[in-house]
């Protein structure tokens, strides 16, 4: 049967970097763990269960370095067997308390999720899931891209060496983790600029991703719109998202996720139970927060207090009928496009890794409902990465993206506004002082050279675009305030043991290099402008 439509399903796998081994527990901590647990581990083990049954899928995932570095981090790791040992033993309980109620299957249901997610993390995998993902890409079956190093904005980073550091970082830290160069990039915030192709080339990167309206704009109206890649001249391709395919899943008045059966994100178990049977599971300060556990459906549009009981057999059948509506309206889609542009369309369908499975819990059974469909049913949609459809001398449009995120509004008011504009004065002052040591110090002391690469950390991790996206959104701002603020002041304090301003104060140091201690590859001489 010929090929009515290249779907490239892209997921985007990116947490900051949170590691504060000075607390015996810390709820930003809590954001890998909840991924791991609701997101990773179930997608991973579906995707397992699809090759284990000969279905022919293909899926992209972008691994950002922040995230790669932490799944690999020990004290991390250690600290996740110690979060999911909880909830096998919470699950436990809430067997017995649930016995003869309403609840008493879902009860069931979470207790095997627990259990199963531990198994795998640990007798399966040794706590090293970074290596289910490799096998993964190892087999084909998907294909892994990076990430700038810290998911740094980079239209506001603004020393050349800088930028090169946040690629050349993201490059060479995917090397290590994965065994051989990558092949894409998902550019922070999908963040292009007309020139930024260039670098992205000589780093041998051959395809990037961004909004529809970065390929729309362009230097040259695109031959087949977003629907195959743009070449940009230099062995670089910039393809564009369909929003047809992604509103479907992201829109909150119609997107997949909101349907009454699949369960209800806003009413836990940890905010609902008795205090004095709940605190033992709670962080050390006592203070109620989400668990994981959640009792009760989307149901519709009602208060809190009326959700129904959440029924796992009902969810699981609406992802299968989403599954087919979702392929269906991609054949639909392709048979409309291709008797106007002449091709098989390619369709580009990117999404954040975390909604399948923490924000949509039924998420990672959709997508192997997808995958599975799309092997065996639905055979005119081929599942692609870009970089098969680029290898394959497929039709591209030719020209240069414009500038473009795929922020609110399409452009940089996210990252730059009332909320957050303050900090890019201080970033581009450190931007300009690393340069500058960089050059300067050519054949440093190893104590010089410890100095200089874990200034060059704190850089890579002031400039993260988590900071001024959580400031924008008014969620945990104290915290990205105070991390901001923390990297640039041990960037400051550094740079004075470094020029004998003041003494070394090595029991600080190995506090910071604890807490930092992201990219042990790091040679500071990135920082060098070429």
């Amino acid at each position: 049967m010929p090929t009515s439509c290249y779907l490239s399903l892209v997921l985007h796998t990116h947490l900051p970097w949170v590691k504060h081994p000075e607390y015996p527990d810390f709820l930003e901590e809590d954001w890998l763990f909840e991924a791991i647990t609701e997101s990773y581990v179930p997608q991973l083990i579906l995707f397992r269960k699809l090759r284990a049954q000969g279905i022919p899928f293909r899926v992209t995932l972008s691994m950002t370095p922040p995230l790669c570095e932490m799944l690999a981090d020990h004290v991390l790791r250690s600290r996740y067997v110690r979060h999911i040992n909880a909830l096998c033993s919470l699950s436990a309980s809430e067997l017995e308390r649930t016995k003869g109620t309403e609840y008493e299957d879902v009860a069931h249901h979470y207790y095997q999720r627990f259990h199963s997610t531990r198994d795998f993390f640990i007798s399966e995998n040794d706590g090293n899931i970074l290596g289910a993902y490799r096998d993964l890409q190892n087999s084909g079956h998907v294909e892994i891209i990076t990430c700038a190093a810290t998911h740094g904005f980079l239209p506001f980073v603004r020393m050349r060496g800088a930028t090169l550091a946040q690629l050349g970082v993201g490059v060479e830290n995917y090397k290590k983790h994965f065994g051989r160069a990558p092949r894409g990039i998902w550019l922070p915030e999908c963040a292009f600029y007309p020139g930024l192709q260039e670098d992205l080339g000589r780093l041998g990167i051959r395809f990037f991703l961004l909004d529809s309206h970065g390929i729309l704009f362009g230097s040259r109206p695109p031959r087949y719109g977003i629907y195959a890649p743009m070449h940009c001249g230099n062995g670089t391709f910039g393809i564009g998202r369909d929003t047809e395919s992604s509103s479907s899943v992201w829109s909150a008045t119609h997107g997949y996720p909101g349907h009454p059966s699949y369960r209800e994100f806003y009413k836990d178990l940890g905010y609902e139970a008795d205090y004095e049977y709940i605190k033992i599971y709670l962080h050390s300060d006592g203070v109620r927060r989400n668990i994981g556990i959640k009792y009760h459906k989307v149901t519709g549009k009602v208060q809190l207090h009326d959700k129904q009981v959440y029924r796992r057999s009902e969810a699981l059948a609406q992802t299968v009928s989403h599954a087919h509506s979702f392929l269906q309206d991609r054949i639909d889609q392709a048979r409309n496009l291709s008797g106007k542009l002449r091709i098989a369309p390619m369709v580009l369908s990117p999404y954040d890794a975390e909604l399948f499975g923490h924000w949509w819990y039924e998420g990672p059974e959709f997508l192997y409902s997808v995958l599975e469909l799309a092997g065996t049913t639905y055979r005119d949609i081929r599942l692609v990465s870009p970089i098969d459809y680029i290898n394959e001398g497929l039709p591209c449009s030719e020209g240069v993206p414009s500038a473009s995120t795929w922020g609110d509004q399409g452009y940089h008011g996210v990252w730059l506004n009332e909320t957050n504009d303050w900090i890019y004065r201080h970033q581009h002052e450190i931007e300009r002082r690393m340069a500058h040591h960089a050059i300067r110090f050519q054949n440093p002391t190893g104590e010089e050279n410890r100095l200089l690469n874990q200034m060059g950390r704190e850089l890579l991790l002031a400039q993260s675009s988590d900071w001024a996206f959580i400031m924008t959104n008014d969620t945990v701002v104290p915290y990205a305030h105070k991390r901001f603020k923390t990297h640039v002041a041990n960037f400051l304090r550094i740079e004075r043991f470094l020029l004998r301003s003041e003494p070394i104060d090595h029991e600080w140091m190995r506090k910071v290099e604890a807490s930092g201690s992201i990219f042990q590859e790091l040679s500071y001489t990135v920082f060098r402008a070429r």
